[in-house]
Parts: C-alpha cells; sequence; structure tokens
C-alpha cells in the first residue's frame, strides 16, 4: 500500500511539475531570448527594452491604483455585507448570502459589457436617459476611465472577499466589543479597537487575495480600459503581442516575469497569513453561540440598500444584455424601442460560423476539461490528506502554486512552450493551459472532502483484498461526490468564461466563446454581443443546475 502511494505522489508530482513549472521556466528562458524563433539566442534587451520605455512607469502607476483601489472596494464592501449578513437582524439573510457569491458564475467580459452599455459616453442607455430626462447635452457617464475600472473590477471580485471575511464574522465573539462598551467605549471606538483588529488576518487576507485577482484580470482593463486609453499591465501584455507586424512575445515574458513575481510572493503571503491566524481566534468552547444585533430603525432603510444593491449585481447586468440583443441599435427603453424589437441579432449570432464553432470549443472544453481536471485533482487531493509525506507536501506546495498565474501572463509562458510541439494551435494547447490554471479550483473542494472522510473505511477494504484502484472507485469516490460536484462545478464555469489565457494561446479555429465576445465588443457589435452573451450565461446556468442533478443522483444513502 505505501509503495503504491509513493509511486502515485510522484507520479503526480512529475505531472503537476509539467503543467506548472513548465510554463514558469519557459517564460524566463523567453524573457531572455530574442523570439520564438531565436529560442536560445539569449539576450537582456526585452527587459531594456520595457523598463527604458517611459511608457510603462505610466501603466505600471495605472496598474497600482487600478489593483489597489479595486481590492480595497471589494473588501470594504465584503466586510459590510458580512458583517450585515452574520451579524445582525436584517432580513432575507440567506437570499443576500446567495446573491454575494453569484457573481463567480457571471462571466467577468459579460459584466463589462453590460456597464459599458449602460454607461459608455457616446450611446450608454443609462447616459442617453439622464441626457433626455435632465436636457444635458453630454454624458454624465463615462465608464471608460480608470474609476469606472475600479467600480466594475471591484464588484466582480466581491465574492472572493466575501467568502473569506463572512466566515471569520460569523464566528466572531461579540462579548468582546460587549466588553469594550461596559468600558465606556463608543461603537465606532469599539469598531476600530476591537473588531477590526480581531479580524485583521481576515481582512488583509481577503485583501491580498483580491489585489492577486485584480492582477490577473483581463476582462475589465480591455473592455473599459482599452477604449479609454487606459492601460494597465495586462493590456499592455495584450498589446505586445496583438500589435505591430510581429508579436514580441520576448518583451511580453519580460513584463509577465514582474507580474508573476509579485502574484506569487502575495499569494505565499496569503498562505502565511492564513496559516498563522490562530492567535485571533475568539470562539473556543462549544457552547458559544453568536449574538444577532439588532437593528432597530436601520432595519428598512438597510434592507432596501441591499435590495438595490443586489439589483446592480446580478439583474441589471442581465437585464441589459437581454434588452439590447432585441433592439436593433442602443436604445432608451420606450414603447418605439419595444415596439422595433426583433430577432436580428440572434439570427445573425446562429448564422454565424465563428460563433458556433466558439460555442462548439466552449463546450469541448469546459466539459472535458472539467471532467480531466476534476479525476486529476481526486488524486492529488488525497494524497495530500491521506499521505504523510514530504513529498505530498511539495505536491500541495505545487497544486497552489497555480493560483496565482495570471491567466495572460501563464499564456505567454504555454505559448512559448508549445510553439515547439505539435500542440500550438490547436484546442488541446487551451485544455492543457486551463487545466494548469485552474486546478486548484477542483483540489479545493477535494481536499475538504477528503478530510471528512475516515482512514478505517479504506484500511478496511485493504484488509478485505482490494487494490487501491478499486478502494478508491468502490468506497471513496462515492463519499466525495458533494466534492466532486462542487469541484466539476468550479472548473467547468472557470473553463466557460475563460478570456485572459485564451486571448493568448486561440488561434483561428480554436476561439472561444470569451474571445468571440471581446471580437464583438472591439468591433462595437453590441447587439450579436448581447445574445451570443445570454446564451452563455444560459448555458452556464444549465450546467451548474446538471451537475447538482447528476451529483444529488449518485449520493450514497447512509442510514
Amino acid at each position: 500500500m505505501r509503495k503504491r502511494q509513493s509511486r502515485l505522489t510522484y507520479l503526480l508530482i512529475v505531472i503537476l511539475a509539467l503543467l506548472t513549472l513548465s510554463p514558469v521556466v519557459m517564460l524566463v528562458v523567453g524573457s531572455f531570448s530574442k523570439g520564438l524563433n531565436a529560442f536560445g539566442n539569449f539576450t537582456i534587451s526585452k527587459y531594456v527594452s520595457v523598463y527604458s520605455d517611459p511608457a510603462f512607469y505610466a501603466v505600471l502607476g495605472n496598474t497600482l491604483v487600478f489593483v489597489g483601489f479595486s481590492a480595497l472596494f471589494s473588501t470594504i464592501l465584503a466586510l459590510f455585507l458580512a458583517y450585515l449578513n452574520n451579524r445582525t437582524n436584517i432580513p432575507g439573510k440567506f437570499m443576500f448570502k446567495v446573491i454575494s457569491v453569484v457573481p463567480m458564475m457571471i462571466p467577468h467580459v459579460l459584466f463589462a459589457v453590460s456597464w459599458a452599455l449602460l454607461l459608455n459616453p457616446s450611446n450608454g442607455i443609462l447616459n442617453l436617459l439622464l441626457m433626455n430626462i435632465f436636457k444635458l447635452e453630454n454624458a454624465p457617464f463615462n465608464i471608460y476611465t480608470i474609476r469606472g475600472m475600479i467600480m466594475v473590477e471591484g464588484l466582480l471580485d466581491l465574492p472572493i472577499a466575501y467568502l473569506i471575511i463572512a466566515p471569520a464574522m460569523a464566528s466572531f465573539d461579540i462579548s468582546l466589543e460587549e466588553s469594550s462598551r461596559v468600558f465606556g467605549a463608543g461603537n465606532m471606538k469599539t469598531l476600530f479597537r476591537v473588531t477590526l483588529p480581531v479580524l485583521r488576518p481576515a481582512i488583509l487576507a481577503a485583501f491580498i487575495l483580491c489585489v492577486v485577482r485584480c492582477l490577473a484580470s483581463f476582462a475589465v482593463p480591455s473592455v473599459l480600459g482599452m477604449p479609454g486609453r487606459t492601460y494597465v499591465l495586462a493590456t499592455y501584455i495584450y498589446r505586445t503581442v496583438t500589435t505591430g507586424f510581429i508579436a514580441d512575445y520576448g518583451k511580453a515574458a519580460a513584463v509577465g516575469m514582474s507580474i508573476l513575481v509579485l502574484s506569487i510572493s502575495l499569494i505565499y503571503v496569503y498562505r502565511y497569513m492564513t496559516r498563522s491566524s490562530e492567535k485571533y481566534v475568539t470562539v473556543s468552547s462549544r457552547g458559544f453561540k453568536p449574538v444577532v444585533i439588532e437593528l432597530k430603525k436601520a432595519k428598512v432603510p438597510l434592507f432596501i440598500i441591499l435590495l438595490i444593491f443586489s439589483f446592480i449585481l446580478i439583474m441589471l447586468p442581465i437585464l441589459v444584455l437581454l434588452y439590447t440583443s432585441f433592439v436593433p441599435y442602443s436604445m432608451v427603453p420606450s414603447a418605439k424601442a419595444f415596439a422595433s424589437m426583433n430577432l436580428s441579432h440572434w439570427k445573425n449570432v446562429l448564422n454565424d460560423p465563428i460563433s458556433l464553432l466558439s460555442l462548439k470549443n466552449s463546450l469541448f472544453l469546459c466539459i472535458v476539461g472539467a471532467s480531466l481536471g476534476t479525476l486529476l485533482s481526486i488524486f492529488i487531493s488525497y494524497v495530500i490528506v491521506k499521505v504523510k509525506t514530504r513529498a505530498s507536501g511539495v505536491l500541495e506546495s505545487l497544486s497552489f502554486l497555480s493560483f496565482s498565474f495570471p491567466g495572460i501572463v501563464i499564456g505567454i509562458g504555454f505559448m512559448w512552450f508549445f510553439v515547439r510541439t505539435p500542440l500550438y494551435s490547436t484546442i488541446w494547447a487551451l485544455l492543457i493551459g486551463y487545466i494548469a490554471t485552474y486546478l486548484p479550483y477542483g483540489i479545493r473542494p477535494m481536499t475538504s472532502a477528503f478530510i471528512q472522510i475516515h482512514s478505517h473505511l479504506e484500511e478496511s477494504s485493504t484488509v478485505c483484498g482490494a487494490s487501491f484502484l478499486t478502494t478508491i472507485r468502490r468506497i471513496v469516490a462515492p463519499l466525495l461526490v458533494p466534492g466532486i460536484v462542487s469541484g466539476w462545478i468550479l472548473m467547468a464555469t472557470m473553463f466557460f468564461r475563460e478570456l485572459s489565457l485564451s486571448v493568448v494561446l486561440s488561434r483561428p479555429g480554436t476561439e472561444t466563446m470569451a474571445v468571440q465576445i471581446l471580437k464583438f465588443s472591439n468591433d462595437g457589435l453590441w447587439g450579436r454581443l448581447s445574445a451570443l452573451g445570454i446564451i452563455m450565461i444560459g448555458i452556464s446556468i444549465l450546467l451548474v443546475v446538471t451537475a447538482n442533478l447528476v451529483g444529488n443522483h449518485f449520493k450514497p444513502v447512509t442510514d
């Protein structure tokens, strides 16, 4: 048994090293190479070219502002929502808890596009409405600014911060605050002297993780930043490899190395902070029961605020896309607009061979990729939880490493890796890149599920003569159904909406839906974009519902 586990561990280390370390190594080598056709011809000219370019430092400044304020906005918003949902008597708690994480299900490119449709300065629906009502000559809002990017990115990253802060908020012992008030401290002083310091690890961890995700963000900077000529590092890399007569992948790799080093450093800071959070524990006895704070007169106003926020966060993007998919051009909702609705955009999309191909490719990548990624996650999680060796520790570190990979950066690494193989410019290159980048989303739910399974079950199976694979298939896997379903859903939704890695690796014939939506956005084909976007959202929901139904069907029955 031990020998089999050891062989499995080393085999998984090799597979994970190929998936996670190979593109990083190639990114490093590529950053010192003159070009894809001059691999191994080393030079530092790419770094000199990047860091001597004055425009690069303007981009770097934009990136710091965008990343810092987006992460801050997400964290503050998550703190506010977590407090209301976990510590107060606000009505509709369950609904608001679900709504706080629903943005994870909406493709980021569609969320960004919906805000462009509302607030772009030329024909944004909300801008046109306000101009008509108040007789304004100019649009009052312009989403194509750094402020617009920060707002949209902050809303998109809210679920990440909320999922970290909410559990800490739920287990916070309110007696600490009561003690503070007994000694004469007011509500604000108690908040800043007691509540926030105790929650500091969760708050900082949420902020750091949001910073990492903002660094990796491409949808918002490309849809909202590039039209307003506000570039960040992700779009700087994208322009480097898509503009000009010859794409400069060496220069892109040099910029990508800076982002990758920063992202990996932040991820390990996050891991250190979450590991050393035991000293902030405030709940230690089984008799703990969190106290609910009465909102009194503030209950109704806060409830209305949350309803409005929920509408903005969930319903508004979908309604805007649905409306735009039926009107012939951008129009303020009116009797004339509703009378002119037709199916022309839908017909154009459904008759467009590239759109249909992108749908086929995305479905293949999401179903096959998520299934392969989930299968790999089962074995990796098994070794991490059940095999307590140094090698399993190495495997765990490798499995977490790819979480810090910004998509467009690691896409450049994969480009250097695949260009010398038959996989270059094929759908299989995208499949491998997706699995390598999003594997942690499958491993985390599976690891949690494995922790709940006692090792005595496997030992009993082995004593009865079952092989290792038989034990996994007949004993362990049926008990893992909830974790398998969660992991598959997470990976499938990530694969289906993936954009940043796809814009680098996709070639004619391997377009994905997200890439096609970005193309429609760049061409100003808002109606076709909206129709394809609604199809994308509908398929995402269908995949999640189907996976849950299948999971419930195969869930083991226990007496």
